[in-house]
């Protein structure tokens, strides 16, 4: 696992990806396990296929709201049971989520997100990116700032490219 990761090529890994035929849970996770590098099996991604367009076609909670989700719960969800602490601190971390998207896109439901979109219209592809885009970012901030937080002798580089603007977010032990 690192934590030294590139939040544009994050965005990149997962846009390409949702292009090229995962859905939009899927696309999130896929993105989050490559550039974390996590050693979790693809079951993960396709453990998440069920929640694209609003959980199967069901018109529910958005597929990349879903997968970020998912990821949440990898880094800081419980794994053993009475685990009181990593169920809060996973509950306090899905709902900055939530509270956030729902803020950037006006509500966290994909039949009110897509309202009046064809299902495989391009409008709606087009913006179904921009949900995938700010979900995965927004994971990785979580998951760097939360990890950084956790270990007191950690520190955070954030560096800025010119003019590119790339930002990469290095945690290094020091």
């Amino acid at each position: 696992m690192t934590y030294d990761v590139d939040m544009d090529q994050i965005i990149i890994d997962a846009v390409e990806i949702f292009q090229n035929g995962f859905a939009c849970s899927e696309a999130v996770i896929y993105s989050i396990k490559k550039n974390f590098d996590l050693e979790i099996s693809d079951d993960a991604i396709a453990m998440s296929s069920g929640f694209p367009w609003g959980l199967a076609g069901a018109g529910c909670i958005c597929g990349a709201l879903a997968g970020g989700t998912m990821c949440i719960g990898y880094f800081f969800g419980r794994r053993t049971p009475g685990d009181v602490s990593s169920y809060m601190k996973c509950q306090e971390l899905t709902i900055e989520l939530h509270d956030y998207f729902k803020q950037l896109n006006g509500a966290s439901c994909c039949r009110i997100l897509t309202k009046g979109m064809e299902k495989n219209s391009q409008e709606r592809k087009e913006q179904c990116i921009k949900f995938v885009e700010s979900t995965v970012r927004k994971v990785a901030e979580i998951i760097i700032r939360e990890k950084m937080q956790k270990c007191c002798f950690c520190k955070i580089f954030i560096f800025f490219s010119y003019p590119q603007n790339k930002k990469y977010i290095t945690m290094k032990h020091m």
